[in-house]
């Protein structure tokens, strides 16, 4: 059996950006995505601590140390600039497997930097 499980998290970005204009999609720093395990064109869920809204896009690199978390298009009308989010990602696993797994969970600072 398999199951979706709770693989990786950005916890408490600050969105930098919206564009409306652009095609759809979430921009984020390549450092923090290197950080929690994610992947450009990955899917994930987006949280939005300031309105309570959640949605499902997926991952654009962004430019690696700039900070970058831009909404995409129609999520853009979301979120508004400064709005604090935290970001998710899935994977499907066996169930023992999952019962183990160590999820990656990035705790970035708030200028949205890797915090060592």
């Amino acid at each position: 059996m398999l199951i979706q499980r709770f693989k990786s998290k950005i916890h408490r970005v600050k969105v930098t950006e919206a564009n409306l204009n652009y095609i759809g999609s979430i921009t984020i720093d390549e450092d923090l995505l290197d950080a929690a395990n994610l992947i450009e064109g990955e899917c994930v869920q987006i949280v939005n601590n300031n309105n309570g809204e959640r949605l499902e896009t997926y991952i654009i690199k962004g430019e690696r140390g700039s900070g970058m978390i831009c909404l995409n298009g129609a999520a853009a009308r979301r979120v508004q600039v400064g709005d604090i989010l935290i970001i998710i990602g899935y994977a499907w696993m066996d169930f023992e497997e999952a019962k183990t797994f160590k999820p990656w969970i990035v705790f970035p600072d708030e200028n949205n930097r890797i915090v060592k």
